[in-house]
Formats: structure tokens, C-alpha cells, sequence
């Protein structure tokens, strides 16, 4: 097994994503890697389906400055260097996909809940990106903070 040169996390900015920080820098820091990290913003048109009678801008501006703010606060939490710092609009999947390909990771963290039954059958996050990727994926159960 070859070692990790170029890591990217991803991540929801959910309570569960400290989880995932801690991982993913124990693992940079090991490997000696670099880290990015990204979140996906998904538009607030893929929720009404595109066909929206009113403009979202703002709301969706708002959103990406909290999401931000958010990394930005999780990220001085980490005690390994961040690269860079992705926030992108766009289909969770295919955002960190294409991510991956341009800052050409080797390893690409997401998180998992385990989830079973109905959830597990429509599939999740870390399902999506494993089966698109050209590089290798590491899913990391996270437990709820109610656990």
C-alpha cells in the first residue's frame, strides 16, 4: 500500500464534522500530507426541484457565508495545516469529484452514519463519492453527538 500525499476531507459542517477533522489531521499528519478540505453547498434550487417563483440569491449568498464561517471556525480547530479551503455550490458528489481531480488527492475522507433499511438502499453522501472516484475513499463511521 503506497502512502498518502494529497488528502481532502469532506465534510457537512454538521456537530459531527470535529470527528472527521480529528481524523483526517491524525492522517495527514502521519502520512506527512497535505490537506484541503471542502463543502458542498447544495443550491436551494435542487430542494424545490429548479422551478422556484422567487429569487434566492440572498438566501443562498447567506448560506455560502455561513458555511464559511463555519470551516473557518472548524478549521483553527485542526492542529495540522490546511492547504486550501474549498466552498463550492453544486450536486455533493460531483463537486467533490471534481475537486479531488484538481488539486489531484489520493485519498478522499467522508464521513458515514451506518445508516441501515430505507436510507441505506437510497443511498448516502459516502456512497456517491466512493463510486465516482478515481482515487482512494475512506469513510469514517461518525457517532451522533446524542450517542
Amino acid at each position: 500500500m503506497s502512502t498518502y500525499s494529497h488528502i481532502l476531507l469532506a465534510i457537512d459542517l454538521s456537530d459531527e464534522s470535529e470527528q472527521l477533522i480529528t481524523k483526517a489531521a491524525e492522517l495527514a499528519r502521519l502520512y506527512q500530507a497535505e490537506l484541503d478540505i471542502i463543502h458542498v453547498v447544495e443550491p436551494l434550487t435542487f430542494a424545490y426541484g429548479g422551478d422556484v417563483p422567487m429569487d434566492l440569491s440572498t438566501i443562498q449568498e447567506q448560506l455560502d457565508e455561513h458555511a464559511e464561517q463555519k470551516l473557518n471556525h472548524l478549521c483553527a480547530t485542526i492542529d495540522h495545516p490546511v492547504s486550501r479551503r474549498h466552498i463550492v455550490t453544486g450536486h455533493t458528489e460531483s463537486e467533490i469529484h471534481r475537486i479531488a481531480s484538481e488539486t489531484e488527492a489520493d485519498l478522499i475522507i467522508v464521513g458515514s452514519h451506518g445508516r441501515h433499511g430505507l436510507a441505506l438502499l437510497l443511498g448516502s453522501t459516502a456512497n456517491g463519492v466512493l463510486h465516482g472516484a478515481k482515487c482512494d475513499v475512506l469513510a469514517v463511521r461518525v457517532k451522533s453527538q446524542e450517542s
